[in-house]
């Protein structure tokens, strides 16, 4: 029997994310959305492309929320996107509600499922879901950490002219300008990028990737990133979905983890069938715990602004 992805939001970023998931032929994909017509129109194109690109598995479209039943995976995209001017905390108030309706649904009619998160405020709507749903910590995960190190990778690649593949490189924290990319781990093909890079010109990097989806929504000027916030999602899922043990940057919520507990803050996770398998913990140098710290303050407030 095949897999089945829902993926709740059908914009730009859910409808990218179901573009992606099929492509990849990772299983039945679910385009779930509360506008009539709009997944369903958008679940029928991708349908088509299916004899051209040589994908078999299904695509539909639904605004019932009771076709989530039989999930195996549930991206949650749905929410207002940023526009220039606004930071991701002015999202809160609106797409915590959006979030908290979904997650209801989702452990109404999909009880079993591993719950990935894309809406932003990543790190207080991962905790939306998580309180909301109920679920295990290990079967609800904030997608933020994959998105930010492709970012960050891309701009080392850029900087060294070299394929993007070969560069390794994470990102930890919030989802946000305290986030913290690793600079010391940071590596081409084994050779960190500290030895090919200068100092001054690493930080300009480090501050691009902190502020890359700004970039972007000041570029486009009517909405944010889609095409890569869709695959990352997509290509967490595709962990749970085939339990490759992949290393993952996610949302995670920790108890003691790096010394934070009770919040989602992103770290290396092993995604699996059972979605965080675990976290891998490693020192971090006075100099990244106290960003991490900042991290945190910034996800607490946000947490409390959601009032669950």
């Amino acid at each position: 029997m095949r897999k089945k992805i829902t993926i709740i939001g059908a914009g730009n970023v859910g409808a990218t994310a179901a573009h992606w998931a099929a492509s990849r032929g990772l299983g039945d994909v679910l385009l779930l959305d509360v506008v009539e017509g709009v997944p369903q129109g958008k679940a029928l194109d991708l349908s088509q492309s299916g004899p051209v690109d040589g994908f078999c598995n299904t695509i539909a479209g639904s605004n019932d929320f009771a076709d989530l039943a039989g999930s195996d995976v549930v991206i949650i995209t749905a929410g207002l996107a940023r526009k220039p001017g606004m930071s991701r905390d002015d999202l809160l108030a609106k797409n915590v509600a959006i979030v908290k309706s979904c997650a209801e649904q989702v452990a109404r009619h999909a009880p079993d499922c591993v719950l990935i998160v894309v809406t932003n405020p990543i790190d207080a709507m991962v905790y939306t879901a998580y309180k909301v749903s109920g679920f295990p910590r290990e079967r609800v995960l904030g997608m933020a950490g994959v998105l930010d190190s492709a970012r960050y990778r891309t701009f080392l690649a850029m900087e060294l002219a070299v394929a993007p593949r070969d560069v390794n490189a994470m990102v930890m924290g919030i989802h946000g300008d305290n986030m913290l990319p690793l600079v010391r781990l940071a590596n081409v093909a084994g050779i960190p990028v500290s030895d090919l890079i200068p100092a001054a010109r690493l930080a300009e990097i480090v501050e691009r990737t902190q502020k890359g989806g700004i970039e972007i929504v000041n570029h486009l000027k009517t909405g944010s990133a889609f095409y890569t916030p869709g695959l990352a999602a997509v290509e967490m899922a595709e962990a749970v979905l085939t339990d490759a043990k992949r290393v993952l940057p996610c949302a995670a919520y920790l108890e003691g983890e790096f010394g934070f507990s009770g919040c989602f803050l992103g770290v290396p996770v092993v995604v699996g069938a059972r979605g965080v398998e675990r976290i891998l913990e490693f020192p971090l140098t006075p100099e990244e715990q106290t960003a991490m710290a900042l991290s945190e303050t910034a996800v607490r407030n946000q947490m409390a602004a959601t009032g669950l």
